[in-house]
């Protein structure tokens, strides 16, 4: 069984910081995404993986290399358009092969393993296996039909579902598929969608099975979601602990946990957490509280007096109180690109609370 993780999409939703590097680098709980859905494949004992990248997105194979670091034997594969799911998976033909493939959505973070849907996968000698959850708002989502580990119909986004039981990004598939895939016509997005592929499997009376998880989940798509999934990514990585990477300072400073501190960091006279993750060789000082943050590669946060949350800070950002004796706001949000730079008004010298 080889393995396929789709990675070319533009990530428009979290720009700036998507801009500047794929989304799926982006880090959740101080690891990039990709790294995470790597792992699940491995998990399950995939060796051989495909990763479907857009011709700009070169930063990916810079980062994740051939493999060789976890054992792994990479290959990537272009997908020129946005064209879909689908679409992304029929460029990956030759590389599948005759091989069946566990299919995995870059941008997806899940805390279910994939073991129980793999195996379901394998036991019944199913043509498709998809992991499906329950969801709030059904219409937004590929719906998923179901009768036991069966599942009776699927369709992108429904008018009128009939469950709501959403198809997350984590699918298992014959070769068959590739067949099925070129037969299809664009929705009316102008996309090849691979819950189209699957209506056309049932359609043709094949075997679709599912499993459920209650376990948490992300698109990390938004803003809102990837500091979401750093979240619960934190709570299952350290539980309420502080975790200190090599070579970092920690002065006069209260930790509130789960935090997780990278490596080379300077941290004096703040508050932070909970859940707050900050990447290596960022420098904070003199701020008066962080808490759901994200800290990207060397930012730095200095003489800020008011409580900074839901924020997410790019690369080599500067936000800096800079104008003494003038009442700052007493609390902030900030969401600012990599290479970018604030001054705000500051008070005084912050005692942790």
């Amino acid at each position: 069984m080889k393995g396929l993780i789709l990675c070319a999409g533009r990530g428009t939703r979290l720009y700036p910081l998507s801009y500047s590097q794929p989304k799926t680098l982006l880090p959740v709980a101080n690891l990039p995404v990709i790294q995470h859905c790597l792992q699940k494949l491995l998990d399950i004992g995939i060796r051989e993986i495909g990763i479907v990248i857009s011709p700009n997105q070169l930063q990916i194979p810079n980062y994740v290399g051939d493999g060789g670091n976890c054992g792994a034997v990479i290959r990537y594969i272009e997908q020129p358009e946005p064209l879909g799911i689908a679409h992304a998976v029929s460029l990956a033909k030759s590389f599948i092969d005759e091989d069946t493939f566990a299919l995995f959505l870059g941008d997806n973070l899940m805390m279910e393993s994939l073991h129980s849907l793999h195996d379901s996968f394998v036991t019944t000698k199913a043509s498709a296996a998809v992991l499906l959850s329950e969801v709030e708002k059904p219409q937004d989502f590929g719906i998923a039909e179901v009768q036991g580990e069966q599942i009776l119909s699927i369709v992108e986004k429904p008018q009128d579902p009939k469950s709501n039981l959403a198809v997350i990004g984590a699918y298992f598939f014959t070769p068959a598929i590739f067949n099925v895939i070129a037969g299809l016509q664009p929705s009316k997005r102008g996309e090849y969608e691979i819950t189209d592929a699957i209506a056309v499997l049932l359609q043709q009376g094949k075997k679709v099975v599912h499993s459920t998880t209650k376990l948490p989940y992300s698109d990390v798509g938004t803003m809102e979601r990837w500091l979401s999934a750093n979240r619960w990514m934190l709570d299952k990585s350290v539980g309420n602990e502080v975790q200190v990477g090599e070579g970092s300072l920690i002065g006069n400073c209260k930790m509130i946990g789960p935090v997780m501190i990278g490596e080379n960091c300077v941290l004096s006279n703040c508050t932070i957490g909970p859940y707050v993750c900050i990447q290596n060789g960022a420098e904070v000082r003199n701020c008066q509280r962080i808490e759901n943050s994200i800290l990207l590669e060397e930012t730095k946060l200095v003489n800020l007096d008011c409580y900074i949350h839901d924020s997410i800070f790019g690369r080599s950002s500067y936000l800096v109180g800079g104008v003494p004796d003038v009442l700052q706001q007493d609390t902030g949000i900030f969401i600012m690109s990599d290479h970018s730079t604030i001054t705000l008004p500051a008070t005084r010298r912050i005692e942790p609370s």
